[in-house]
């Protein structure tokens, strides 16, 4: 039902009957908030549209409601620009081929890792979650962190490394942007994530 009124509100047909069901089945389940008391003690058809939309949000933040991948499709397409940036940074590492973002299914929550082109699977530390992909900054961050450390796990490298510091840089967000960081002479961005060729060549240790 909340999948239901999700939909309902993306594509602008919410039915106000939802909204009430979902709010009577959330009762039933002892889940108590203002907005599900509010749906359920209201008449739908007095509630102006607006104000049950309003509603409906509420009661799916109020039940921590995640349409995952399947229901907001734009967080793949999110993560799969966020993919093409960090993918200009692999070839600094030695790895070419173009990467796949790949829906591991067999996670739960179900998640996204990469699958390069050699065929190995990227997903050390656990998947990137949909809700990671909101915000393309963070999608940027986490996949090049997720990809970093999936790397050092495979390949015992670090990767990249400052030159100037001989230290393993890390992916970090820094005003609201992604980039490798190092923390040598007390921190400093290596290069913004997608662009380590410009960086001084450095075989990883």
């Amino acid at each position: 039902m909340a999948r239901r009124v999700y939909l309902g509100l993306r594509e602008g047909d919410l039915d106000p009957q939802d909204v009430v069901a979902l709010a009577c089945e959330l009762l039933d389940w002892f889940h108590c908030t203002d907005a599900v008391l509010e749906a359920v003690e209201r008449n739908p058809g007095e509630v102006p549209p607006a104000e049950m939309t309003a509603l409906a949000r509420r009661i799916l933040e109020d039940v921590g409601f995640d349409p995952g991948f399947d229901l907001a499709p734009e967080r793949v397409e999110t993560l799969r620009a966020a993919l093409r940036v960090v993918a200009r940074d692999l070839p600094t590492r030695g790895i070419e081929g173009e990467p796949q973002i790949e829906i591991l299914e067999d996670w739960f929550p179900v998640g996204a890792g990469v699958r390069l082109a050699c065929g190995e699977r990227l997903n050390w530390g656990g998947p990137i979650l949909p809700d990671m992909c909101d915000d393309p900054v963070m999608a940027l961050t986490s996949l090049a962190i997720l990809i970093q450390e999936s790397l050092l796990e495979w390949t015992w490298q670090v990767w990249p490394v400052c030159p100037r510091h001989d230290l393993g840089a890390h992916g970090s967000e820094r005003e609201r942007e992604a980039v490798w960081w190092c923390a040598g002479d007390g921190g400093h961005i290596l290069a913004p994530v997608g662009e380590l060729a410009r960086v001084g060549r450095r075989r990883p240790k």
